[in-house]
């Protein structure tokens, strides 16, 4: 089954690195979506999160927010 997953980041964010790092070892492929770079794009990562903060992301309907370790 594959799973859709999103995740929301902002250049220079060292836990935006992270996750996605930890989703590449996985083999997990995904979207990224900069919520710097629409404001459409920060609101849709906020509604989805309830905070303003990154990463976020979204894997098959689950939303967790910010990243520590696997």
């Amino acid at each position: 089954m594959l799973e859709n997953v999103v995740i929301y980041t902002k250049p220079g964010c060292p836990y935006c690195a992270a996750a996605k790092e930890d989703l590449n070892q996985k083999g997990i492929t995904f979207e990224e979506r900069d919520v710097t770079s629409d404001p459409a794009i920060k609101e849709e990562a906020v509604n989805k999160a309830g905070v303003a903060a990154v990463p976020v992301i979204v894997r098959g309907g689950e939303v967790s927010v910010g990243f520590g370790g696997s």
